[in-house]
């Protein structure tokens, strides 16, 4: 006799919209990250606009992912669950390649970020230590073991419970709340902004092309405030909670993104090329506030960052554990501790991530390898949006966009396939990336199909079928939730 396996524990519903908000405060660091790059690879101004735009873009599809968030508040995973929902009638791959995707892109957070702690933290008290042990591929210094540190410490912090990471993340936002003021408003009063450091540095079909391939680069920095939707099951009132935390994570994230590349450019200009990781903050905010008050606020600056990685566990993790629920990858994977998180696929990331710091040596070549995944992700999620308006009409959707939403929905979808295109065919004109790193990206998304079939064939003993039947209505269970949601909003 044939016997079920099921998960008994479940998410718990602890958060309101203001904890989504600031654990989507990691929008801020994704950028900080990446900013020394960005400047020194398109000026300061054209790193202000490009970044500006990719924002709004980001923005844009948070009010659109409400509506799917507000249709499946028993789903974890976030955006690629209902990338899922919207493509399985159609082509069921869909389902784990943007799973996998999405994941990848907010998992390699971990190695990137750990790896900006290590360069602040050694540019600041350690700029003489010059030791390194070399592994075969890459020379490891002090910052890649203390990125490893850090790696390991958020681990611990989000196997514990969702409470006490959000807990630390509210002590880490309001210091990054700190270093954003600092660089965002301060310099047009000490005098340190100038406009002579404002520059230009994309021209012709070349500067065309290197735009698109870094609109590409930052959609995985500045996309994120969708992060807000992965625990939509985990919220007091799924509908009012997802939909506040959604769209003033990316109001603020636009704001943010405008003025801090903006303020930072005209007191650095340019960093040297030795900087771009983000050592170049170090004298910079010597410039602004003293040296003394520099340390303090590069430790605000340091828990910023921190509190992006925490985000990126508790969202990649939740992505990895939504999609085994769902049946598109190994069942292990579909498990949760005794403390309601999912400890199995936090530990996936761990190892994943000490391996990208022992063997990867740029945070660029990282960070574009993860972003095929990602971007592909928002496609199949706004295409899988659109898709279930024509398949699923009369789905209950406790939110629900206008009509104008379908259209800015395709161009979006088009917007992102072109950037895919330039990122996947130019991955030289950032400088850091190689066809090499692409590769990985593209492997990774393999890896995801070989597992589902793994899941389907070997594990669940059924046929693989590239169309699913697919209901157009809840089922009874689904539409029991849909009301009790309800029910609570009016409460």
């Amino acid at each position: 006799m044939a016997e079920a396996s099921i998960e008994e524990r479940h998410l718990l519903k602890t958060l309101r919209w203001w904890d989504g908000f600031v654990i989507a405060l990691c929008n801020p660091g994704f950028l900080i990250a990446a900013l020394g790059f960005s400047l020194g690879a398109l000026g300061t101004w054209a790193a202000v606009a490009l970044w500006g735009i990719s924002a709004a873009v980001g923005m844009l599809q948070t009010w659109i992912y409400a509506e799917s968030a507000s249709m499946f508040p028993d789903k974890p995973g976030g955006i690629s669950l209902y990338a899922h929902e919207g493509w399985r009638g159609r082509f069921s791959l869909a389902g784990p390649i943007g799973a996998f995707g999405y994941w990848i892109g907010w998992s390699v957070v971990l190695s990137i970020f750990g790896k900006t702690i290590g360069d602040l933290i050694v540019a600041k008290w350690f700029p003489n230590s010059t030791w390194s042990l070399f592994d075969g591929v890459v020379h490891l210094g002090p910052a890649h073991f203390i990125a490893i540190g850090c790696i390991i410490a958020v681990w611990l912090l989000n196997v514990f419970g969702i409470r006490p990471a959000v807990w630390v993340s509210y002590v880490t936002g309001a210091g990054l709340l700190v270093t954003l003021v600092i660089f965002m408003f301060v310099p047009y009063f000490t005098g340190d902004w100038h406009s002579s450091n404002m520059t230009w540095a994309l021209h012709g079909w070349l500067g065309w092309k290197t735009a698109f391939v870094w609109l590409f680069l930052m959609g995985w920095s500045i996309y994120a405030a969708e992060i807000c939707a992965t625990f939509a099951p985990e919220y007091h009132d799924t509908r009012r909670d997802t939909t506040i935390a959604l769209r003033s994570a990316g109001v603020f994230t636009l704001m943010v993104a405008l003025l801090f590349p903006l303020g930072v450019g005209g007191v650095t200009g340019v960093p040297p090329a030795s900087q771009l990781e983000g050592e170049f903050y170090v004298p910079a905010l010597e410039k602004l506030v003293g040296p003394g008050l520099a340390g303090v606020v590069i430790v605000l600056l340091i828990g910023s960052l921190f509190l992006s990685m925490i985000s990126s566990t508790a969202d990649g993790s939740r992505a990895l554990y939504g999609i085994a629920r769902d049946d598109m990858t190994v069942k292990q994977l579909y498990h949760l501790n005794r403390f309601h998180v999912p400890a199995r696929a936090m530990t996936v990331d761990l190892v994943v991530n000490v391996l990208l710091v022992l063997f990867i040596s740029s945070n660029i070549a990282i960070l574009y390898m993860s972003n095929i995944g990602y971007v592909l992700a928002h496609v199949l999620a706004l295409s899988g949006f659109l898709l279930l308006r024509r398949d699923r009409p009369n789905w209950p959707r406790p939110i629900k966009v206008g009509p104008v939403w379908l259209g800015i929905a395709a161009v979006l979808v088009v917007y992102n396939i072109i950037l895919i295109g330039f990122g996947v065919t130019n991955p030289a004109l950032t400088g850091y990336g190689t066809f090499t790193d692409m590769w990985i990206g593209v492997g990774v998304l393999v890896g995801s199909v070989v597992l589902f079939f793994y899941r389907r064939i070997v594990q669940d003993k059924q046929k693989v079928t590239f169309r699913e039947e697919v209901s157009t209505e809840p089922s009874a269970e689904q539409m029991a939730l849909l009301r009790e949601e309800a029910a609570a909003t009016a409460d």
